[in-house]
């Protein structure tokens, strides 16, 4: 049996035709067409009979699909209305299965509770132009968050479980890092959707972890982040002032209560030392 009876090209063809529906670019649809993909998928998101389950960018239910018959109650947030129908009648066919019509950028995190419980898990064939948005976003706001199993852009991915002093490493790496750590990832092949993407694809676990729980430490030290690495080729002395519009010697200051060299760059410093820093930083607030 198919984990999803709609990941082959024929059944989304037949979909789509059906609907008279077709891919727009503007929203980087591209459709998953390989069910052993979306089986890994289920697999990695290791999910409990009833879990609440939030999908971001169903499409025509392809992944949402397996969702279902892995006995998940799914929360499916589409922002393209004219999949609403194709998504409707899966909705009735198979039931457990909520369609919020929104923006997952903007859409208000309480309309994704199902009888007073929020998300457990998202698994999702992410919307590439907001994935790294939107998983930074919920991991944030929606504290009963405690996995990620989502599809990305790879270069994308190399940012969300980058280690310090590599290229991919930066502020979001950070921020993202101060709730959770990457715990798995494979490629994915280009061939894989309809129509195929020009870039690299690649499915990452995410894992909360979060690293304190105090939530004005955590907006410091994303603050701390983001200033930091303004200018990521300059020292934190000079990329710290341009990010915080301060003097050098205010920067190197900080820096230097925070225990932290100030001629070292941005890129050096692990997620601990984030946190110190944004220590420093809401002491002066």
């Amino acid at each position: 049996m198919p984990y999803s009876r709609l990941a082959h090209p024929r059944a989304t063809i037949a979909v789509l035709e059906r609907h008279g529906l077709h891919t727009r670019k503007a929203l980087g649809q591209h459709f998953l067409i390989d069910d052993n993909i979306v089986g890994r998928i289920v697999a990695a998101a290791a999910l409990e009979p009833g879990e609440h389950v939030l999908e971001i960018g169903p499409g025509i239910g392809t992944l949402t699909d397996a969702l279902l018959s892995a006995g998940a109650e799914v929360v499916a947030v589409e922002y393209d209305d004219r999949l609403l129908p194709v998504l409707a009648e899966l909705a009735d066919e198979r039931g457990r299965l909520t369609v919020v019509h929104a923006d997952a950028v903007t859409v208000p995190v309480g309309a994704l509770s199902l009888g007073g419980a929020s998300p457990r898990a998202l698994v999702a064939n992410l919307p590439y132009a907001v994935a790294a948005t939107v998983v930074l976003r919920f991991f944030q706001e929606l504290p009963s968050l405690e996995r990620a199993v989502v599809m990305v852009q790879a270069e994308v991915a190399d940012r969300m479980a980058a280690r310090p002093g590599t290229k991919a490493y930066g502020s979001y790496s950070v921020k993202l890092g101060l709730h959770a750590r990457a715990a798995g990832r494979f490629p994915v092949p280009r061939s894989c959707f309809l129509p195929p993407p020009r870039v690299d694809s690649a499915v990452i676990t995410l894992v909360r972890d979060d690293r304190t729980d105090d939530a004005g430490l955590l907006e410091a030290a994303s603050r701390a982040a983001d200033a930091a690495f303004t200018q990521r080729r300059k020292t934190l002395r000079n990329s710290l002032a341009a990010g915080l519009a301060v003097v050098p010697a205010v920067a190197e200051a900080l820096l230097a209560e925070a225990g932290i060299d100030p001629s070292a760059r941005a890129e050096t410093l692990d997620i601990e030392r984030f946190l110190k820093l944004g220590a420093v930083l809401g002491a002066r607030s």
